[in-house]
C-alpha cells in the first residue's frame, strides 16, 4: 500500500473556534469560492468535500467515493510549520513567535552584523509587493529586503545578479542560527528575485530553513521501517528533512507540483 498526501495550500472551510486569536474570525475560503462565477470542482465533490457536517451548499453526493471529515488543530498556532507537523503526529505546545510589527532592533543589529550588509523594510509585507518597492533600492545599495507575514517566517529576499542564490541560502543559515529561544521562527525562507527597475519578480529558486519538529514523526516511523517516504515540493524544508528519504524538490509552480505527484503513481 502506498500513501499520497496531498496538502491544499490555504484552503479552509470556515474557522475553529479559535479563529480570531488569530484574526482570522468568518475566514472561509471554500464559501468564498463558491460564489465566484467560475467555480467548478467536481472532483472535490465526488470524494465528499460538499457532505462535511456544517458545509451548506446544496452540492453534497449520494454516495462520495472517499472518506471525509472535519479536523481540528490541536498546536497552539495556524501556520505552515505547525500545521505540517500535525499532520504528521507532532503537536506543537507552544506556538512559534510572530512579529506584527517587524523584528526588534537588537535582531536586526545581529543580523546586519553578521550579514555584513543593512537591512531594509522589516515588517510585514506581500512578498511580490515587498520586492517591487524595495527592489531598486536593494540593487543599488546590496541591502537585504527583510520582512514578515502573518506566520512565523523571516523572509530574506536579493536579486539573483546582486546576491548569488548560494550566498542568500548562506545568509539564510546564519539568520536560523540566530533565530532561536525566544525568537525560534517556524522557518526562515530565501527569496530570490529576477528583474530591473520596480519590475521584479520570484524565481522557483525559493528555500525554506525550518525549524526541527518537536517530536517524532509518522515520516520519521516510515522511514526508520524501510519504506520510502518521499517530499513533493517545500516537503522537505518544513520538516528540515527529518523523515525524508528523498526530495522531489522545490515547485516551479501548481502544474509542476502535480505532474511530479502524477510520476510517482
Amino acid at each position: 500500500m502506498r500513501v499520497f498526501f496531498i496538502v491544499l495550500d490555504s484552503f479552509g472551510i470556515g474557522g475553529a473556534k479559535d479563529a480570531a486569536a488569530f484574526g482570522d474570525e468568518g475566514a472561509n475560503t471554500l464559501l468564498s469560492l463558491t460564489k465566484t462565477e467560475n467555480f467548478n470542482a467536481p472532483n472535490l465533490q465526488k470524494l465528499g468535500l460538499f457532505n462535511i457536517d456544517g458545509l451548506e451548499y446544496n452540492l453534497k453526493v449520494d454516495s462520495p467515493i472517499a472518506s471525509y471529515a472535519r479536523m481540528r488543530e490541536l498546536s497552539a498556532g495556524k501556520d505552515t510549520t505547525v500545521g505540517h507537523f500535525e499532520l504528521m503526529g507532532a503537536v506543537s505546545k507552544r506556538p512559534f513567535p510572530t512579529y506584527p510589527n517587524g523584528f526588534p532592533k537588537e535582531i536586526i543589529d545581529k543580523l546586519e552584523a553578521a550579514f555584513g550588509r543593512k537591512i531594509l523594510c522589516n515588517k510585514p509585507y506581500s512578498g511580490t509587493a515587498v520586492i517591487n518597492d524595495y527592489g531598486d533600492k536593494h540593487v543599488k545599495t546590496g541591502a537585504l529586503i527583510v520582512y514578515t507575514s502573518a506566520d512565523s517566517v523571516l523572509q530574506i529576499a536579493a536579486h539573483e545578479d546582486v546576491v548569488p542564490v548560494d550566498k542568500l541560502y548562506e545568509y539564510c543559515k546564519i539568520a536560523r542560527a540566530i533565530m532561536t529561544g525566544e525568537h525560534a521562527v517556524g522557518r526562515v525562507i530565501a527569496r530570490p528575485f529576477v528583474g530591473s527597475n520596480g519590475n521584479y519578480t520570484r524565481t522557483p529558486r525559493r528555500h525554506d530553513f525550518s525549524v526541527t519538529p518537536p517530536s517524532k514523526t509518522a515520516l520519521d516511523e516510515l522511514k526508520d521501517k524501510g519504506f520510502d517516504t518521499i517530499g513533493v515540493g517545500k516537503t522537505y524544508d518544513i520538516f528540515a528533512g527529518c523523515g525524508i528519504s528523498e526530495s522531489l524538490g522545490v515547485n516551479e509552480n501548481n502544474a509542476d507540483g502535480m505532474k511530479k505527484t502524477e510520476n510517482l503513481l
